[in-house]
């Protein structure tokens, strides 16, 4: 045999130890095409082990070498280096096959070398092949994109603003914008976020005055100062994408995560963008931000939109009806679900997404409240039997319990919610909640305290089971332990606003400790910003206070932001009490119809001696 020079000491026990199918195996591959993927290698020795069919050479497949540059010497070192491989001498095979990628500048071996070193945890050996090949081929965009991913995957983020340029630089112009929007993942899981961005915005630097490309480049530097906790900088980065196109959808995304009682910059970019031909998922995203900030008038506006611009948009339908529900709005209310259990049954059983089958419960469920509140209980019991979803059960229960309940069958309603099977331990808490509700709803006040204070009696303190012993306890008169227990939320929960604004408006309501109350609202709305039930607290405590033109401001924004009978309630005391009766008359009928049951209307009116 002809001397090769290479260290025959590799490899040369363990080609011994391996069965004479593994090494057939081994030469299929060599043969057949060397650098197939190390996984497929794998399960072939695996099955040449088992003895199965697949140990012919035949079954080993791949696109096979130049056969000019496959001589003697090269095949020894090749089989050589997998036989170390497989053998268990990862470096040693990795050594060999990098000498050889580097000897025949074939990218196949530079990516087999990579994929043994990571295959073995080897980063830094994976980034010496990357960078090798590199060197060799410049021009090699996957070349680069091994030096990219492992310098990421090492947290060596420092060290990729040229490979990051190249990346782009290397793109196609049809593919560069989705390789410049790709970043934020390619990023995903770098150790310093921060710098990630900075990283990038200095790789970036040629692309984002281009009119072409700036935009986007903007907006994935956003989403990296975003990822990196700048919200900020985030709001800023859109800014300037929105800048460079006034049409950017990925500028009123950014944007809109962004969004919040914080950042009215980037409402307005949002608002801006929807200005022009919005897409209707902005359009969508940003009702919901408007609802997660209780700005319901506004959000109900934006689905109105929706649904004229596309009738068959189930989700827009769902929103809009329970908006519209939780407004007392039943007609409305009842029409808007219709429509949704319309469009969602028109998707065939088999074909429906998970969330079209949650959406049909929630509407059902939906439709079941307003027929009760129309009275007619057979239609809401008719709603109810079409719920199949398990996730919904305990929540139909309760509604069937509700219905029980009317018909003032309450011993029997309280049967039906306990005898619910309890899989996980959510449901035992949920299974609590729905009973206590029943219990308040039908003005069990006293027997919905005992209840919950039971379950307050063991376990660790949970805010949302001790505050609503809280309210109970107040309904009940009890107004030192209410006191005592939202103290004890605060403590153990500093940032719970509903216990400030709780403990703040008692005392206001009581005309006592006023300046105390005042501290104890203004902390609530520090810790939920524009909260129209807060701001109603603190209306009421500048109305105690005796300062009624601030009183009536305030109320008047709160009112405006969400119309409800409680906060109705107030601002018409304010306006009678000013002596502006009319205007007051006014705002309670509006009260009485969004809500004729609410009880601070109906005590209002009552201590008042007003007739509507």
């Amino acid at each position: 045999m002809k001397k090769t020079g290479l260290p025959l000491r590799f490899g040369a026990l363990k080609v011994l130890s391996l069965s004479h199918s593994l090494r057939t195996v081994v030469l299929g591959a060599l043969l057949g095409g060397l650098l197939t993927p190390l996984a497929q290698a794998q399960r072939a020795a695996q099955a040449a082990q088992s003895g199965s069919a697949a140990t012919k050479p035949s079954a080993v497949t791949a696109e096979a070498p130049d056969s000019s540059a496959l001589d003697a010497e090269l095949f020894y070192q090749l089989l050589l280096g997998e036989l170390n491989t497989f053998g268990g001498e990862a470096g040693a095979g990795y050594s060999l096959l990098l000498d050889a990628a580097r000897k025949t500048s074939d990218p196949r071996l530079y990516e087999r070398a990579i994929t043994i070193a990571l295959q073995n945890r080897s980063g830094d050996s994976a980034l010496a092949a990357a960078q090798a090949w590199k060197k060799m081929v410049p021009a090699s965009r996957e070349a680069n994109r091994y030096v990219l991913q492992i310098l990421i995957g090492l947290n060596r983020i420092g060290e990729t603003v040229e490979p990051l340029k190249s990346e782009i630089a290397a793109a196609p112009p049809k593919d560069r914008l989705a390789a410049i929007a790709s970043l934020p993942r390619l990023f995903a899981r770098a150790g310093d976020k921060k710098l990630a961005a900075s990283i990038a915005e200095q790789a970036l630097s040629d692309q984002l005055a281009n009119a072409g490309t700036g935009a986007t480049a903007w907006v994935a530097i956003g989403r990296l100062r975003a990822d990196a906790g700048d919200v900020g900088g985030a709001v800023e980065a859109a800014r300037r994408a929105q800048g460079l196109d006034a049409a950017s959808e990925g500028a009123a995304g950014l944007a809109l995560m962004a969004m919040g009682p914080t950042n009215p910059a980037a409402e307005e970019i949002v608002q801006k963008y929807l200005a022009g031909k919005p897409t209707t998922d902005i359009r969508m995203g940003y009702a919901r931000a408007l609802i997660d900030t209780q700005r319901y008038p506004q959000a109900v506006a934006q689905l109105q939109t929706v649904v004229t611009e596309q009738p068959n948009h189930p989700q827009a339908w769902l929103i809009l009806g329970s908006l519209q529900l939780q407004d007392r709005k039943t007609d409305l209310a009842d029409k808007s679900l219709r429509k949704h259990v319309e469009v969602a049954t028109q998707t065939p059983f088999g074909n429906r997404s998970a969330e079209l089958t949650r959406g049909l419960a929630q509407a059902y469920l939906a439709l079941a409240q307003v027929a009760e509140i129309k009275k007619d209980l057979p239609a809401a019991e008719a709603w109810l039997a079409r719920i199949d979803n398990p996730e919904e059960m305990v929540n139909a229960q309760s509604r069937r319990a509700s219905i029980l309940a009317k018909q003032g069958k309450l011993d029997e309603a309280r049967k039906l919610i306990r005898s619910l099977p309890e899989k996980l331990p959510s449901d035992t808490r949920m299974k609590l909640m729905a009973e206590v509700q029943l219990l308040r709803d039908n003005k069990q006040t006293k027997l919905a305290y005992d209840l919950i204070a039971e379950k307050n009696k063991s376990g660790p303190l949970e805010p949302d089971l001790v505050y609503e012993q809280a309210t109970l306890a107040e309904k009940l008169g009890n107004m030192d332990e209410m006191e005592a227990l939202l103290r004890k939320i605060i403590a153990a929960k500093p940032d719970y606003q509903a216990a400030y604004n709780a403990l703040g408006y008692s005392l206001a309501d009581r005309n006592v400790r006023l300046p105390e109350a005042k501290v104890l609202i203004k902390k609530a709305l520090e810790l939920a910003p524009g909260d129209p039930f807060i701001t109603d607290s603190l209306g009421w405590v500048e109305f105690r206070a005796g300062n009624l033109a601030e009183a009536q401001r305030i109320l008047e924004g709160a009112f405006k932001a969400r119309p409800d009978a409680e906060i109705a309630a107030h601002l018409g005391e304010v306006l009678w009490v000013s002596g502006k009766k009319d205007q007051a008359m006014v705002i309670w009928r509006e009260g009485a119809v969004l809500n004729a049951e609410n009880d601070t209307l109906l005590e209002t009116l009552k201590r008042l001696r007003i007739k509507l």
